[in-house]
């Protein structure tokens, strides 16, 4: 890493750690533990997404307190009309599946997911190895924890696996309210030798079961991120890359260990920057040109507005 990024590195740690803390000023009420059973612990708006990757294990789950000494699995697979992470696709906004499994035992957890891509280097799936620590602190769940991503396969390029640490904190603000921030950091995202950071918000909100027939759930939550980069390595043009905003807001309906998630994504990246950000293969000419970033001016779709159905089970 380079010693600029040092300096911002530093800075920004304690801004995660501050940001984490301020949640706990939000609300006097008191912790309340939240069990294995509850559908809560799913993937829903109950938990906010704040940008988790593919098919992993729900975002700052809370540790199940009366199974705290045991170790415990789940499991999850499905299909999506489309692989979108932080507002970019990961699928060429073409169907992707996925699977994933994931063991914990009191705070500690790691999992392993695998899911379908199409990115410019041509792997065959992308691998997400995890792993980290789950604590519950008054009454914020928060989760520190490592990915490496890993594309095997890859036909070109000079590889693009690289690995995040994470940071988030996680309050339930009444009994159908949940709100969320965290920050990630990467010394070199997707192996272009950038250092890259992402902070993020949310809200989720649960519909009250006496509303709904039995064993359904709905929930709703939304969260916008943020993400800036340091300079990428010469081969690669020595030039930052583009920072940008992303939001995405959707619906989730629960039956049993069923999942189905209905959600709109989009950025603000323009479709010139979008080239730049992800290389899409298949980028075409006519956007406005820099000499320096995009001399041919190609403009992408890969970060353009995107509606998408995900469909999963979960298994306990």
């Amino acid at each position: 890493m380079r010693s600029d990024a040092l300096g911002q590195s530093n800075c920004a740690c304690a801004a995660a750690v501050a940001a984490a803390l301020w949640l706990v000023f939000l609300s006097d009420s008191p912790a309340r533990a939240q069990t294995s059973g509850q559908a809560s612990d799913d993937n829903t708006g109950a938990t906010v997404n704040l940008g988790g990757r593919g098919w992993s294990a729900p975002e700052s789950k809370p540790i199940s307190t009366d199974r705290a000494s045991q170790l415990e699995f789940d499991f999850r697979a499905g299909f999506a009309t489309d692989y979108i992470y932080r507002g970019t696709t990961l699928s060429d906004h073409k169907p992707a599946v996925g699977a994933a499994i994931e063991a914990a035992l009191a705070q500690l957890y790691a999992g392993v997911a695998v899911s379908s891509v199409k990115l410019t280097t041509q792997p065959a799936a992308e691998i997400s190895m995890s792993g980290g620590v789950r604590q519950t602190i008054g009454n914020i769940d928060f989760d520190l924890g490592v990915t490496y991503f890993l594309y095997p396969g890859e036909m070109t390029g000079g590889g693009i696996d690289y690995w995040e640490a994470a940071i988030r904190a996680d309050k339930r603000i009444s009994e159908s309210i949940r709100m969320a921030s965290g920050f990630g950091y990467s010394p070199n995202v997707s192996n272009t030798g950038a250092w890259s950071w992402y902070a993020a918000a949310g809200l989720g909100f649960i519909v009250p079961s006496n509303l709904l027939p039995p064993d359904v759930g709905v929930s709703m939550s939304g969260a916008a991120g943020y993400s800036w980069f340091g300079n990428q390595s010469p081969e690669l043009g020595g030039f930052p890359l583009p920072a940008y905003m992303n939001w995405q807001a959707g619906v989730t309906f629960t039956h049993k260990v069923f999942n189905l998630d209905l959600r709109y994504y989009d950025t603000n990246l323009s479709k010139e920057n979008c080239f730049v950000f992800t290389g899409d293969p298949g980028a075409l000419p006519g956007g406005r040109i820099d000499p320096v970033t995009n001399p041919g001016g190609l403009v992408s779709n890969w970060c353009s507005a995107t509606f998408v159905a995900k469909i999963w089970f979960a298994l306990k």
